[in-house]
């Protein structure tokens, strides 16, 4: 036997000794997700036939799993990497497109819900890049992925979940068949399930709220959502912002709701690019970018409600800096200081 095949037959004996992974058992034959059907049927009018048969398809999908895990030194935790993914000239002339297209329904959601055009049309741009990119995973497999296989949030998945069948009943829609994100948002503005039932509206007038097809639809519950966490009409979401010495840091430390006054942001070096009111309460962020100079932004209320849409400081701020790039880009009055950030030199 030659060297080469000794060494391929030791690969190949390995492998058979190596045993493979083991994936859980299929949903339907589970104590925990019998134990679900059982909630269901009794909570909500369920039959266990109707739920056996949507667990009997329903598949655990590793790869959900992974993107949930994304290791802390990902590019994804660099601002800089994170900003420039939605900050780019294609992204900025297909928002300026679907704008143009979809301006009625844009100006009646800004009037009617208060919050500016610019920031409702970010919100679907970093989502979905305008409705492009809805997610290909079936979100029964997402959810239950997650519901019953990943620990550190089930609860919350499990919530859900519970809402995702409510919602394909009530809109009687296969649970089997809709699509989306890893994590189990829907359609052009990725609603969890939970906030589709509470925030989607018809906003086309065809009698159903369809966040998957409908544009329209879409811009409105985007900006029924903000308007329902608290977003405040024609007040400022966030600015840019210089810190000295150390103290900053006790700010940062405090998270993005909003409880420090503007006027004792001297007293932790820091100070706003924008001067501010001394009462107006704010936090403040640092966008990391490893071996650069942090960014950072003293930030307002809408900016926390922003914040409920995505947890994340760096979409928020990425939503943020998107509008101002459409609004400066689009032919109209000036830019409304909800989304005219100024940066601070770090």
């Amino acid at each position: 036997m030659s060297v080469l095949n000794r060494i391929l037959f030791a690969l190949a004996l390995a492998l058979q000794m190596t045993p493979a992974a083991a994936e859980p058992p299929a949903y339907l034959h589970r104590k925990d997700v019998a134990q679900f059907i059982d909630e269901m049927a009794q909570k909500h009018g369920f039959t266990r036939k109707e739920l056996g048969r949507i667990f009997g398809q329903a598949q655990f999908q590793p790869a959900i799993i992974k993107s949930m895990e994304r290791p802390p030194e990902s590019p994804l935790s660099s601002w800089q990497f994170y900003r420039a993914l939605f900050l780019n000239s294609q992204r900025v002339e297909a928002g300026i497109q679907f704008w143009d297209r979809h301006a009625e329904a844009i100006g009646r959601a800004a009037t009617e819900f208060g919050v500016p055009g610019e920031i409702i049309v970010a919100i679907i741009g970093v989502e979905t890049v305008y409705g492009r990119n809805v997610g290909a995973y079936r979100v029964i497999d997402a959810l239950a992925t997650l519901a019953f296989d990943y620990p550190k949030r089930a609860e919350f998945f499990k919530e859900e979940l519970e809402n995702y069948l409510l919602f394909t009943r009530e809109m009687r829609i296969d649970p089997l068949v809709i699509r989306g994100s890893y994590a189990g948002a829907i359609g052009i503005p990725q609603f969890m399930p939970g906030s589709y039932r509470r925030f989607a509206v018809d906003y086309d007038g065809d009698g159903r709220a369809d966040l998957a097809t409908s544009p329209a639809d879409a811009i409105g519950s985007v900006g029924n959502f903000l308007r329902a966490h608290g977003w405040i009409r024609g007040e400022p979401a966030a600015f840019g912002a210089q810190v000295t010495g150390e103290g900053w840091r006790k700010l940062v430390d405090g998270g993005v709701t909003p409880v420090h006054r503007a006027g004792d942001l001297p007293g932790f070096g820091v100070r706003p690019a924008v001067p501010l009111p001394s009462d107006v309460l704010c936090a403040l962020i640092e966008l990391e970018t490893q071996g650069q100079p942090s960014d950072f932004r003293v930030t307002l209320q809408n900016f926390f409600v922003l914040t409920r849409y995505n947890r994340s400081s760096f979409y928020a701020t990425a939503v943020l800096d998107l509008a101002a790039e459409l609004a400066r880009a689009r032919p109209g009055p000036p830019v409304s200081p909800t989304v005219s950030i100024q940066r601070g030199t770090p």
